[in-house]
């Protein structure tokens, strides 16, 4: 195709295109026929020039082919024109060009609402905060009274990428100054310019905000979620406001406090504040699911079955609280926990049947595993593991997923030289999954082979120097054997020091120390990690260090405590084999 039938081509196109412009000259443009038809007398100088504008845009001549449309728009103050012109400067990424058409725009249609948006928004996007004062004070005033507040609340989201935070805060708070007595938009008014300091990380100011909109109406919303905000961010004093506002409060917000809550680790705040927000609303689902998972980490099982089964009737499809789809992931998070509860309680059938309720695909996979571990806990490890292979792995997360699960089968039922066949196979098609070398070392170290775990210890040492597992893995192992202990302490402290108070790390030195005969710097460590992690293979530790100080009721107490937490754990039980403890 030569030149001239391209550019034949491009008239054919852009013809019907500038026919639909709604272009408006300042002559009498409009005219009805005596059909009543309105005819647009689109002059030929006009459509020329439009023409030609067009196509300099697309023959990659953008400057003349913005001031050919500008220049029209101007003729013509038609939107569509205007719009046309600041596209074209943002294509050809000449923020400052746009600016003056949409000023252009804006002057020649003070009242339009998008044209002054496009000046606000261009001048974001140059950085140029202070100049976005008055085009933010008009973007509010040009908004409808019923829309005002909610476009008040997103502000702050037109100034996410503002270089100058503080700057920011300071132009939105002048563009809100005269709403901040109005009793109808003061709190919101208030709540955004919090917003605005607490993203500024000034967070005196965004507290003073969330006092003042809140003072002027304990039920607004806004400036309660503000203080969230500023909980959340680690603001104590905020937290009076909340209060303030949680006699009003609808049941998403109480809910959104108890997961502030539940991130600052004030679980009995959270359980009253859930308790609370179950009562007022015992149809508000959300509360049974996380009452559910609390009383299940409590150790409260019978509690957690009934918040969690309750859950599930209030979100059955087809219900009156909500479709399923968007209580999806919390009802697999509900039938997985059930069946966690009865598989420990032995009940495989009731667990499998929870298993089998999971029909979302992402979940498909691990659902498939969970009952692949009760088959095999059954003592069927060879249909658990044809399970597990029959599922079709959709992504590869599902397909290392799937892999990892029948190592950890054939580990559990102490098949390790078949796990490290499977694993060798893995890390062939994966060697730089460093998370596959650790494994494969730990396999090694069941096997034995301690000089073959040492040396792929020592690689991930060299590869991840200031990744704690590989150090504590090491160190643990030399001081389990007796061997080399004076390097083992020096191994797990250098863990210690790169992931402090770790309890699993603070076990392994103290397991070093009293391999050392430092009983009471052992004994000391381990009340610690006890403390802080109750464990049952801590308790094991725990409780031979007792009984080696000749503590024997001490010693028995703490194991049994460990074997309430996990009356199958290989360390734990070995302990009291070998010790011949009876409890």
């Amino acid at each position: 195709m030569d030149y001239y039938d391209q550019m034949r081509l491009k008239h054919l196109y852009l013809i019907p295109l500038l026919l639909t412009l709604n272009v408006n000259t300042p002559a009498q443009t409009i005219h009805e026929t005596e059909s009543g038809t309105q005819i647009s007398a689109l002059d030929s100088a006009l459509f020329y020039q439009l023409l030609l504008g067009e196509l300099n845009a697309r023959s990659d001549e953008p400057a003349s082919a913005f001031s050919l449309i500008l220049d029209a728009a101007r003729q013509t103050n038609d939107p569509a024109l205007f719009k046309r012109a600041v596209y074209i400067a943002l294509q050809a990424r000449s923020g400052e060009s746009a600016l003056i058409a949409a000023k252009a725009w804006s002057q020649a249609i003070p009242h339009s609402k998008e044209a002054n948006r496009y000046v606000l928004q261009v001048l974001l996007g140059l950085n140029r905060t202070a100049e976005a004062l008055d085009p933010l004070k008009r973007d509010i005033t040009l908004t409808s009274s019923k829309e005002q507040s909610d476009a008040i609340w997103l502000i702050p989201g037109l100034f996410e990428r503002s270089s100058d935070r503080v700057l920011a805060a300071t132009t939105v708070q002048k563009a809100l100054a005269s709403f901040l007595t109005n009793t109808n938009l003061g709190p919101t008014a208030w709540a955004t310019i919090g917003r605005m300091w607490l993203h500024a990380d000034v967070k005196p100011a965004a507290l003073k905000a969330a006092t003042s909109g809140l003072g002027m109406s304990p039920r607004a919303e806004h400036p309660a979620l503000l203080a969230l905000s500023l909980l959340n961010s680690d603001v104590p004093a905020a937290q009076e406001l909340v209060q303030k506002h949680l006699p009003y409060a609808r049941p998403e917000f109480r809910m959104a406090y108890v997961k502030v809550l539940l991130n600052a680790k004030h679980e009995s705040d959270a359980k009253t504040q859930l308790d609370t927000l179950q009562k007022q609303s015992p149809d508000y689902p959300d509360t049974w699911l996380i009452n559910g998972a609390l009383a299940m980490q409590d150790g409260q099982i019978q509690a957690a079955q009934q918040q969690l089964q309750r859950y599930l009737e209030l979100t059955e499809p087809n219900t009156h609280t909500t479709a399923l789809g968007s209580y999806a992931r919390g009802r697999t998070q509900a039938l997985f926990s059930l069946a966690q509860i009865a598989q420990q309680s032995k009940d495989f059938k009731q667990a499998d049947a929870w298993l089998q309720r999971i029909d979302t695909p992402e979940d498909a996979m691990r659902a498939q595993i969970r009952r692949a571990i009760l088959v095999a806990q059954q003592g069927q490890l060879e249909a658990a593991l044809t399970m597990i292979q029959n599922v079709p792995a959709l992504t590869t997360d599902d397909l290392q997923l799937q892999q990892s699960a029948q190592i950890q089968l054939l580990k559990d039922d102490k098949q390790y030289t078949r796990a490290r066949a499977l694993l060798q196979t893995q890390l062939t098609q994966d060697p730089e999954n460093l998370d596959l070398v650790y494994d494969l070392a730990m396999l090694q170290e069941k096997l034995g082979d301690i000089d073959d775990m040492e040396r792929l210890l020592r690689r991930l040492i060299n590869t991840k120097p200031d990744d704690p597992h590989a150090y504590n893995a090491l160190g643990y192992s030399l001081a389990d054997r007796g061997l080399r202990l004076p390097e083992a302490i020096t191994l797990i402290t250098k863990a210690l020091e790169l992931k402090p108070n770790d309890p699993f790390i603070t076990d392994s030195l103290a397991w070093a120390e009293f391999r050392s005969g430092n009983l009471d710097r052992a004994l000391k460590l381990l009340q610690t990690a006890f403390k802080d992690k109750p464990d049952a293979e801590i308790a094991a530790h725990l409780g031979e260090v007792l009984w080696t100080l000749n503590r024997q009721m001490e010693a028995q107490d703490i194991w049994r405590e460990g074997l309430k937490l996990n009356p199958s754990n290989e360390t734990l039980i070995n302990t009291l084999t070998r010790l011949k403890v009876v409890l």
